[in-house]
């Protein structure tokens, strides 16, 4: 019996559309291939899907397991060769990359689980080229306080709030234009999708309903605010000059 390929959910399509038309304009009416790192990419799936539209991806994961499992994964799917795998975090990006030798970063779920934001970021800032472009995925503070908050978990949901780790779209855009960054677009991930059930979107229809109305409120800013996730694209200047390196 033929297996049914599993729709990707909501959230995770609109992310997936946003990324890869923000690629394609990077070199409208070319076929260049970018030079992209994942910092953080861990099993690939990411990386994958970009290195499928024709880029040079390498991926850049602490994890010895997470990489093993990302060459796995691409020998089961006949990809050898797409996809680069390097050990390190964003300290080590310079030393494995070169400065000045890429022209995006992806940085997805990363900054919210370091120690220095900033630091993740002047690191991504100093691999690229100029005008180079970074491609940011954050978790977002008040979507986990209200998160926290409804399913009963109130210490947590105020210890949440309390913590300055914790981020929201005003203090990532602060941490990018901190890094000689310009933010280009900004969208809201979740927003809507991630508070609908799967049951109430089994069908084709119900589906692309949710996805309409996701990417019709993603760059609202009320709808942006109370998301689970922020994407940021942000871009460094044409002549970008770094310095410390």
């Amino acid at each position: 019996m033929a297996t049914t390929r599993r729709r990707r959910p909501v959230a995770a399509a609109r992310l997936a559309e946003v990324l890869g038309a923000q690629l394609d304009q990077l070199v409208p009416g070319e076929q260049r291939p970018l030079d992209v790192v994942d910092l953080g990419g861990g099993t690939g799936g990411l990386a994958i899907d970009v290195a499928r539209r024709g880029h040079h991806v390498t991926v850049v994961d602490p994890s010895p397991d997470a990489l093993a499992s990302l060459e796995r994964r691409l020998a089961d799917d006949h990809l050898e060769g797409t996809v680069a795998a390097r050990q390190g975090d964003a300290s080590d990006l310079v030393a494995l990359l070169g400065p000045g030798a890429v022209d995006v970063v992806l940085c997805h779920r990363v900054l919210e689980v370091v120690d220095d934001p900033a630091a993740v970021l002047s690191d991504a800032a100093a691999v690229l080229r100029p005008g180079g472009t970074l491609s940011l995925l954050v978790a977002q503070k008040h979507a986990l306080v209200l998160g926290q908050a409804v399913a009963g978990n109130l210490a947590a949901a105020r210890q949440t709030w309390d913590d300055p780790r914790r981020l929201d779209f005003a203090a990532v855009t602060a941490l990018v234009e901190a890094a000689g960054f310009a933010v280009l677009e900004a969208d809201g991930i979740g927003a809507v999708a991630e508070l609908v059930g799967e049951t109430a979107v089994e069908s084709p229809g119900a589906w692309a309903d949710l996805y309409a109305l996701e990417a019709a409120v993603s760059r609202d800013p009320a709808f942006r605010a109370l998301a689970p996730h922020v994407h940021v694209l942000a871009q460094l200047p044409p002549e970008q000059v770094l310095s410390g390196f």
